[in-house]
C-alpha cells in the first residue's frame, strides 16, 4: 500500500476510535449519573403519621423523612385490596383492565405486557423485591435478578445501579387485631414512650367509643410506631453503605389501614396513601418541590411505574395507563383519579370510584349488598366484632351504624374538603347536581376507555377470555363494553327502570343480561311484576344470569324452582361457579336449607387452592347458622 494511501486511513482510524471512546465515555456517564431507587412500602396504612398531622402518631424516622423530601397530600391507590394494587404497580395498567381485579383470581399476562422493572433490567439495574409480589398473575422470571426473603441492593454486582424494593409487613391487618395479652407479648420491646393510650386515641365517626375499638386503633398506631423503626433501619443501611447521596427513595402504602371502612373501601380511608419521595442534593433537580414541601397533586399507582422510567429517563410504553410525576417525562396534572373494587375472598363487589381535588364519587353496582357484608377472614378483626355486637343488641344509630346498613346506595358523592370523613352523600343535593354529572361522566368515560373487564361477571369474563382478558377486551366483536355498562348503570334506579330491565333479559348480550338480572334483584320485591321473565332466565345459557336470577326468585318466594338452578351450579367443574352458588347460598339464608348436604358435599369436594378455601368460608358460615336454629 502506498504511503499516501495509509496516512488517510490512519486519520480515519482514529477519529473512528476517538468518537467510539468518548461515545463509551457518555454511555458510561449517562449511566453513572443515573439513581438508584429504593421503594419501602408498607402495608394496610392510611396516611396516620406525624407528618400527615396525626398528633396520635409517632413516627420520627418518617416525619424526618418527610422533611428531607416532598410530601404528597393527594396519592391514591388504585385499588382497595392488595392484590389489584400491586397488579397496577408492577404493570402501569389498571387490573380492571388486565383482567386481575378479583383477588387471587390469577390470570395470565398478556403477551407484550411486561413488569416496568424488566424495561429497567435491561437499562443495566439490579431489581430486587424483598419481598411480597401477589401481582394476580405469575411473575415473570426476567421480572426481578431476585424476590424473596433476602433480596437485598447489597447483593448487585460492584458498581451496578439499582432499583429495590422492601415491602414492610408489621402493619398488616393480621399483625393489629390479636389480643391485648398477645399484642403485648409480640411488642414487649416497644419501649413505653412508643405506647399509645388506648383513652387518647382518636375515632372516626363511623366506630363506636368503645374500649375494644379503642384498643385496636391505639394497637394500629403501635404498629406503625414499628413499622417506622423498620424504615429507619433501611435507610441507616443505605447510609452505611455510602448509598445515600445516590439514591431517591420512595414510602408509600398498598391502600388504606386494615381496619373496617378502610380496607375494602372505595372511600378516601381506603385508599388515600401516604406518598414521601427524598431526592438526595445530587438529583434535587428531579424534585418538585424543596425538602420539607408538599405537592398537592393527584396521583394514582398507575402513574408509579412510568414515573420511575421517566425518572430514568427510559422510554414509557405505549400502553401503560398512567402518566410520569417526575422526571424528563412528567405529563400534565391529572384532573381525576379512578379506583376500583371487586371480588375479596369469598365476597363479591363491583363498586367504581372517581376523585378530583375535592369531589369523590362511587358508583356502587351491587346496592343490595350490605356496606359489611361477611368475610371469614376480615370476621376475625375485633371491631368488626364488635359493630356485629352492638348492631345485634340495637345498639347503633347515626353516624356508627354506617357500617351495618344492610344495603348501600347505588351513588355516593362526597366534598373531601367539608367533609373529610365522607359522611354526608351529596347525591340527592340539588345544588350539586352538575358536579354529579361532571363526575358520572368522568367515571363512565374511564371504564369505556380502560375497557374495564369487571363489567363481567367472573365467570363469564373468565370464559370469554381465550388468552387473557386484557386480549378479549380488545378483539372485535367480543365485548361491547358501553352496552354492558349502559344495563349496568341501571341497577338501583329504582322501580322506574324494571321495565327496561325485564326487556333486557332478552338481549343478545349475556353480560347485558347479566346486569338486567342483577337490576331486577337489587329491587327485591318490587322486582314481582317481572317473575315471569326471571322464570325464564333460571335456563338462560349464562351460569351467571341463572345463579342472579335464581336469587332473585328466591327474595320473591318461590324457592322450590330456584335453588335447583344455584345447587346445580354448586356441582360444577368450575371452581369459580361453585363459588359464586356458595356466595348465593350464603345470600339466601334460610331459604338454602333444603340444600344442606349438597352445601355439606361441596365443602368436602371443595379443593386446596384459593377458590375452595373462599367456597369453604362461604358455607361454613351458612351452615353454622342453619345448624344453630
Amino acid at each position: 500500500m502506498r504511503c499516501s494511501q495509509i496516512f488517510p486511513t490512519m486519520i480515519i482510524l482514529a477519529i473512528f476510535l476517538t468518537f467510539s471512546t468518548v461515545a463509551l465515555y457518555a454511555a458510561d456517564q449517562q449511566q453513572s449519573e443515573r439513581p438508584n431507587i429504593l421503594w419501602i412500602t408498607a402495608e394496610d396504612i392510611s396516611p396516620h403519621l406525624g407528618c400527615y398531622g396525626d398528633d396520635y402518631a409517632v413516627t420520627p424516622q418518617l416525619d424526618r423523612l418527610a422533611e428531607q423530601g416532598v410530601r404528597y397530600t393527594r396519592a391514591f391507590a388504585s385499588a382497595s385490596v392488595c392484590t389489584p394494587a400491586r397488579s397496577c404497580l408492577i404493570t402501569g395498567i389498571f387490573a380492571s383492565s388486565l383482567g386481575t381485579q378479583h383477588l387471587r383470581g390469577a390470570q395470565p399476562l398478556p403477551q407484550g405486557v411486561r413488569c416496568f422493572t424488566e424495561y429497567i433490567r435491561q437499562a443495566g439495574y439490579y431489581c430486587s423485591n424483598n419481598s411480597k409480589e401477589d401481582y394476580n398473575f405469575p411473575t415473570p422470571a426476567a421480572a426481578w435478578d431476585e424476590s424473596s426473603r433476602t433480596a437485598h441492593w447489597r447483593k448487585r454486582p460492584d458498581g451496578k445501579p439499582f432499583f429495590s424494593v422492601f415491602n414492610i409487613t408489621v402493619t398488616h391487618q393480621s399483625q393489629v387485631r390479636y389480643s391485648r395479652e398477645k399484642f403485648d407479648e409480640i411488642n414487649a420491646a416497644l419501649p413505653p414512650a412508643m405506647r399509645r393510650d388506648p383513652t387518647k386515641v382518636p375515632l372516626p365517626p363511623y366506630y363506636p367509643d368503645t374500649p375494644i375499638v379503642r384498643r385496636i386503633q391505639a394497637q394500629l398506631h403501635m404498629q406503625i410506631t414499628k413499622l417506622d423503626q423498620q424504615v429507619g433501619q433501611l435507610l441507616e443501611q443505605l447510609e452505611a453503605d455510602g448509598l445515600a447521596d445516590d439514591t431517591i427513595v420512595f414510602f408509600y402504602s398498598d391502600h388504606g389501614n386494615g381496619l373496617p371502612r378502610h380496607k375494602r373501601w372505595l372511600h378516601d380511608s381506603g385508599i388515600r396513601v401516604p406518598l414521601i419521595v427524598r431526592f438526595p442534593k445530587k438529583y434535587a433537580h428531579l424534585a418538585p418541590g424543596k425538602p420539607g414541601s408538599t405537592v398537592d397533586r393527584l396521583v394514582s399507582f398507575v402513574d408509579f411505574a412510568p414515573t420511575v422510567l421517566s425518572l430514568l429517563d427510559l422510554e414509557i410504553p405505549d400502553y401503560m395507563q398512567g402518566s410520569a410525576f417526575l422526571g424528563k417525562k412528567t405529563g400534565k396534572p391529572r384532573q381525576y383519579v379512578f379506583a376500583i373494587r371487586d371480588r375479596v375472598d369469598e365476597v363479591y363487589e363491583c363498586s367504581r370510584t372517581v376523585r378530583d381535588e375535592r369531589y369523590h364519587y362511587i358508583r356502587n353496582y351491587m346496592p343490595h349488598r350490605a356496606r359489611m357484608q361477611h368475610s371469614d377472614y376480615s370476621e376475625r378483626t375485633p371491631i368488626r366484632q364488635e359493630v356485629r355486637r352492638l348492631a345485634a343488641q340495637g345498639e347503633l344509630s347515626g353516624d356508627v351504624a354506617w357500617l351495618a346498613a344492610e344495603t348501600k346506595p347505588a351513588e355516593e358523592l362526597y366534598d373531601t374538603q367539608a367533609d373529610p370523613h365522607e359522611m354526608r352523600n351529596l347525591v340527592d343535593s340539588p345544588e350539586h347536581d352538575d358536579i354529579l354529572e361532571r363526575m358520572r361522566g368522568a367515571l363512565r368515560r374511564w371504564v369505556i376507555s380502560t375497557l374495564d373487564t369487571g363489567m363481567l361477571a367472573e365467570v363469564e369474563m373468565c370464559r370469554r377470555a381465550a388468552d387473557s382478558p386484557y386480549k378479549m377486551a380488545r378483539r372485535e366483536g367480543i365485548y361491547d363494553i358501553a352496552r354492558i355498562l349502559d344495563a349496568a348503570e341501571l341497577v338501583g334506579r329504582g322501580p322506574t327502570k324494571r321495565g327496561k330491565l325485564t326487556g333486557l333479559l332478552e338481549d343478545t348480550d349475556p353480560g347485558v343480561r347479566y346486569w338486567a338480572a342483577t337490576g331486577l334483584l337489587a329491587l327485591g320485591t318490587e322486582a314481582a311484576d317481572s317473575t315471569a321473565a326471571l322464570r325464564k332466565a333460571l335456563k338462560d345459557d349464562s351460569p351467571n344470569v341463572r345463579l342472579v336470577a335464581a336469587e332473585a326468585m328466591c327474595r320473591l318466594g318461590h324457592d322450590k324452582e330456584a335453588l335447583p338452578v344455584i345447587v346445580a351450579a354448586l356441582e360444577s367443574d368450575d371452581e369459580r361457579l361453585v363459588l359464586q352458588a356458595a356466595i348465593t347460598l350464603a345470600a339466601i339464608g334460610e331459604r338454602s336449607r333444603p340444600a344442606l348436604p349438597q352445601m355439606k358435599e361441596a365443602i368436602r369436594l371443595s379443593g386446596k387452592g384459593y377458590y375452595g378455601l373462599y367456597v369453604r368460608w362461604a358455607l361454613a358460615r351458612v351452615l353454622k347458622e342453619l345448624e344453630a336454629e
